[in-house]
């Protein structure tokens, strides 16, 4: 069993347990539901330099990367920084996240804001859009198309945007479906959790011009985006590169500046 296959067993478990304990009707009540939501895919669009960056304290790979800093710090820091939109894990036992965290974000900031988890039931979907999320995480290794279709189709339904991950060809190919806003190429094998960025650079040509391209993982240096830009590439998603520095959002707002330097 890959770690992948771990966290979708936990997963499942723990989607039956909340949906026992707070019913739909409750999310639908939140103040929060009636949101309106923020386009991320238009704001990577118009971006020079498309950094969706990430709030994660830990992961499977790499164990702790900070748990230093509170929840607003990190977002209000990235806000300030320029980033486009930000990443919030919301996975509690592989990631050290929480659904508190994305609240605590959705009070603190008011750019686009994505919901990293592991999405198996349209449950988790409604609870997105209850946590004042704009952009769910579909992650095609542990959907079949259909599942694929249905989720995205009811997230677009509630307001919410989704960003499909895939690793490889054959993911891509049953991910291509009308109403999906971004495609992002994960650089890391989620089986080996090795990181290689020119599986983007694969990929990139096998995704049509009305996907957003999002390159995800492993990216650590400005000349890597600028490398990728070339590749069609409007986003990037980095987490672990500013949140192990002690002040993620100045390395941010660092990062960008350097991005925007090759540029000129």
């Amino acid at each position: 069993m890959t770690i992948l296959d771990k966290i979708i067993t936990d997963k499942r478990r723990e989607t039956a347990l909340k949906q026992s304990l707070i019913p739909v009707k409750q999310l639908e009540s939140s103040v929060l539901f009636e949101r309106k939501t923020a386009s991320l895919s238009q704001d990577l669009r118009d971006s020079k330099t498309g950094i969706i960056a990430e709030h994660k304290r830990r992961s499977p790979s790499k164990d702790t990367i900070n748990t230093s800093f509170s929840v607003e710090e990190v977002v209000t820091g990235y806000q300030n920084a320029g980033v486009c939109g930000i990443s919030v894990l919301t996975d509690g036992k592989y990631f050290g996240g929480s659904t508190d965290d994305l609240l605590l974000a959705r009070a603190s900031v008011n750019i686009p804001l994505l919901r990293k988890e592991f999405i198996i039931s349209e449950y988790q979907i409604l609870e997105a859009k209850a946590l004042g999320a704009d952009c769910i995480l579909l992650i095609a290794a542990v959907l079949s198309r259909e599942q694929i279709r249905q989720f995205s189709s009811f997230a677009r339904n509630l307001g919410l945007e989704t960003l499909l991950e895939v690793h490889n060809l054959e993911e891509l190919e049953k991910s291509m479906l009308p109403g999906i806003a971004m495609i992002g190429v994960n650089n890391r094998n989620l089986k080996t959790f090795e990181v290689n960025l020119d599986n983007s650079k694969t990929l990139s040509s096998h995704i049509p011009d009305e996907f957003i391209k999002v390159s995800e993982s492993g990216i650590s240096t400005p000349e890597a985006i600028h490398e990728l830009k070339k590749y069609g590439y409007n986003g990037f998603l980095i987490g672990e590169n500013f949140m192990k520095t002690s002040n993620p959002g100045q390395n941010a707002a660092a990062f960008i500046a350097q991005i925007e330097a090759l540029q000129h």
